[in-house]
């Protein structure tokens, strides 16, 4: 079996993997980093969004050796020295989860929208960029809400 090696969340990780093996698996499976949900297996839902090398990305379609040496951040690198990352105090604060499942992914797919479209978003453009994340309980109007002050907050 080959080796993959990469920095998940600031740490240096490696595991022998099949060819096949996608990097949610990966992610969840060897290093036991739980909080990537698998929704759909098809790059549908969106629960199961990373960021690799700063980029969001669906884990369920991408290879655990396509990602060697990359660095992969997953929902539970977001939080620093106890302290939760903005966009997941704004999902808290404005209520932007119900069941939890579709929760990381949202919130990690947020944060590369602030990345890419800056601090300032309307309604439009959010609900545009979320297009890749269902979320089978609420109407998305409380996600929405999140994202916008999380947006404002990670200025």
């Amino acid at each position: 079996m080959p080796k993959v090696s990469m920095t998940v969340n600031g740490k240096a990780v490696s595991g022998n993997v099949d060819s096949r093996t996608l990097l949610v698996q990966f992610l969840r499976e060897h290093l036991r980093l739980t909080g990537t949900h698998v929704g759909c297996d098809t790059s549908q839902c969106g629960c199961c969004v990373v960021h690799v090398d700063g980029t969001s990305i669906k884990s369920c379609t991408a290879l655990a050796l396509s990602c060697e040496g990359a660095d992969v951040t997953t929902i539970e690198g977001l939080a620093k020295d106890g302290k939760l990352h903005p966009m997941q105090e704004a999902f808290r604060e404005n209520h932007g989860l119900q069941c939890g499942f579709c929760t990381p992914g949202m919130i990690m797919s947020a944060v590369d929208i602030v990345n890419r479209k800056g601090n300032d978003l309307d309604e439009q453009t959010i609900r545009h960029e979320l297009e890749g994340n269902i979320c089978r309980c609420t109407g998305y109007h409380n996600i929405v809400k999140a994202v916008a002050a999380g947006a404002q907050a990670m200025k």
